[in-house]
């Protein structure tokens, strides 16, 4: 024990492991964050509250049995950050921990329960192929971690390129996104109960178009869940 303590510290003196929010020195190598980026993430405890503002974006417009964003989000803060890290960086790692806190919540929650599949909002295959993933796919394999909930992929698809939805107002986003996703073996689907993942939910319409695929399926019944929730 003492010789694999010391293999350790020599390879963490050289080989050191970082917090990917703030960058300080970490020892324990399991670890992402350090305790004082795990502090400042602003969890909004959505799992727990029934109408929440995740599960209001969806009101009236598509049936959700619950949603939930595991935190709140705001431009230049540590969330952000996090998400830059894993959609522009490669860090899959973090989107796999963050996943898992998800996993962990809704687990808890009790209202997601008999979740048959996770289904990461699919990517264009150009643009998944060209960043080498599907950031959402990453995040449903932390949830699975946590749940042991079943991740489909490649039967709910995104069929059409669309412009990013980064500028566009709520009404350009939904023209945007309309029409863009289907279901290619709707009998693996029927009667299901699937949590649909996204990395960040705006107006919802990305979410919204991609839900509404999944429910033309007989008998399937739609919950959302997703790292943060931006208001626009």
């Amino acid at each position: 024990m003492a010789i694999k303590n010391l293999l350790e510290n020599c390879l963490h003196l050289f080989y050191p492991h970082q917090c990917t929010g703030c960058g300080s020195d970490l020892l324990p190598k399991t670890n992402m964050l350090c305790l004082h980026c795990l502090h400042e993430l602003p969890h909004t405890q959505f799992a727990t509250q029934q109408g929440n503002y995740v599960e209001n974006i969806f009101r009236g417009r598509m049936n959700v049995l619950a949603a939930h964003s595991e935190f709140f989000f705001s431009k230049g803060q540590l969330v952000q950050h996090l998400i830059h890290e894993l959609k522009y960086k490669a860090n899959t790692a973090i989107g796999y921990y963050l996943g898992e806190m998800i996993g962990n919540n809704i687990l808890l929650s009790g209202r997601f329960s008999n979740i048959d599949y996770l289904i990461p909002l699919p990517l264009y295959p150009d643009k998944e192929a060209k960043r080498g993933y599907n950031q959402s796919a990453i995040i449903c394999d932390g949830i699975q971690s946590s749940t042991q909930i079943p991740v489909l992929l490649n039967n709910v698809i995104r069929r059409r390129a669309t412009e990013t939805q980064t500028r566009k107002h709520r009404t350009e986003r939904w023209n945007n996104v309309d029409g863009s996703f289907t279901v290619l073996k709707p009998e693996i689907l029927k009667g299901k109960n699937i949590l649909l993942v996204d990395d960040v939910i705006t107006t919802g319409a990305s979410i919204e178009a991609c839900g509404q695929s999944i429910l033309q399926v007989s008998g399937t019944s739609l919950c959302v869940a997703a790292l943060a929730h931006a208001t626009k």
